[in-house]
């Protein structure tokens, strides 16, 4: 596979999880929606991260937002800093028992309309990074 083909590869990934995000909120899953975006935003994190490295530099296999970002050379703002913990965090919330209801708690409407705002910002925003 060419190091093209690979960031294509990462960023179709990234493409199909967005519309799952979507879906997932449309159908008032909130959480599902928010566990998605944080992997629309790795899975573009890493289409980056094979554009700027060697081909033979394996991408990293973490789910840490801000540590890919660090990887990625990224200039790293505390807002960007913190915004990145907060979604990354989605992926743990959503996933472990003792986190997952407290995170269900957590994701009203207006949380999760918050932060689709940001997860979709911040496609965009990788997006214009590698293409």
């Amino acid at each position: 596979m060419t190091k093209q083909e690979m960031v294509n590869h990462w960023l179709k990934q990234s493409d199909l999880d967005a519309e799952s995000m979507e879906y997932l909120f449309k159908g008032e899953k909130y959480y599902w929606s928010l566990f998605i975006g944080h992997l629309v935003i790795e899975k573009l994190m890493k289409a980056l991260f094979v554009k700027t490295h060697s081909k033979d530099t394996p991408v990293p296999k973490i789910h840490n937002l801000f540590e890919l970002a660090k990887r990625n050379n990224l200039n790293l703002t505390q807002e960007l800093a913190d915004k990145l913990d907060t979604i990354t965090g989605f992926n743990i919330e959503a996933r472990y028992q003792n986190e997952k209801l407290d995170f269900y708690k957590t994701c009203t409407k207006e949380y999760a309309v918050k932060w689709m705002k940001e997860i979709k910002g911040l496609r965009i925003w990788l997006k214009s990074q590698i293409l």
